[in-house]
């Protein structure tokens, strides 16, 4: 038969109740009505603890508090770079995720491939400056992002980045440990071969790797069907 624990919990209460009377009859010298407000006050004490720390309620209550305290200890302009030069981490990209198609995200299949778009999605790329590998999952002709993002992440020494081809990537996570999807331009990249990348997320965009770069799904495969 399967333990109760929340009687088996009142009957130790119970328990050390008695030895715990014994011991304040036995050593406190002070009148019968004082020793039973002393042990009626152990037993609530008791009680107490076991609603406050033990019960369910209580252990839900603290995860939830354990939750909102690290939410609320982030700085309030968090997020989620671990680089201020590292075009745009997974949080970053995911947040602009709308009707817009930010970060290659546009739903609006590519049925025209500029001369200028040197790689094509599934190609397994080296980022020049900060040493990571990566695989394309989209590109845009010209950089498409939300103007606030373009002006924390692109240098203002660098206005050209806004207008050529700019391409999403999916990270090496043996690069770079927490998963991410950076919105990269197109001089800072070049191919690497016979490489194979990490990431969660990877299976979700490819269906296998043929030894040099991945084939992409039907799906985006529809929307890059000139990128074949």
């Amino acid at each position: 038969m399967p333990i109760n624990r929340q009687a088996a919990l009142q009957l130790s209460l119970l328990l050390l109740a008695v030895p715990a009377q014994y011991i304040i009859m036995r050593f406190i010298t002070t009148p019968d009505t004082n020793r039973a407000l002393a042990f009626r006050r152990l037993l609530s004490t008791a009680a107490g603890f076991r609603n406050k720390y033990l019960s369910f309620s209580a252990w839900s209550q603290w995860c939830k508090d354990i939750l909102e305290m690290i939410g609320t200890s982030l700085p309030k302009d968090y997020h989620g770079r671990d680089d201020p030069n590292g075009e745009s981490p997974a949080v970053e990209v995911l947040q602009f995720k709308d009707k817009n198609g930010y970060f290659a995200t546009s739903p609006e299949p590519r049925l025209s491939r500029p001369a200028n778009v040197q790689f094509h999605i599934g190609q397994v790329v080296h980022h020049k400056k900060w040493g990571y590998r990566g695989v394309i999952i989209g590109w845009d002709p010209e950089a498409k992002a939300p103007e606030n993002w373009l002006r924390q992440n692109h240098p203002t020494d660098k206005p050209h980045w806004m207008k050529m081809p700019n391409y999403s990537i999916l990270v090496d996570t043996r690069d770079r440990l927490v998963p991410q999807v950076t919105y990269v331009p197109q001089e800072n990249l070049e191919v690497v071969v016979n490489t194979q990348i990490m990431h969660p997320a990877i299976d979700n965009y490819f269906e296998s790797f043929d030894g040099a770069q991945y084939i992409p799904r039907p799906w985006l495969q529809a929307l890059y069907p000139q990128d074949q």
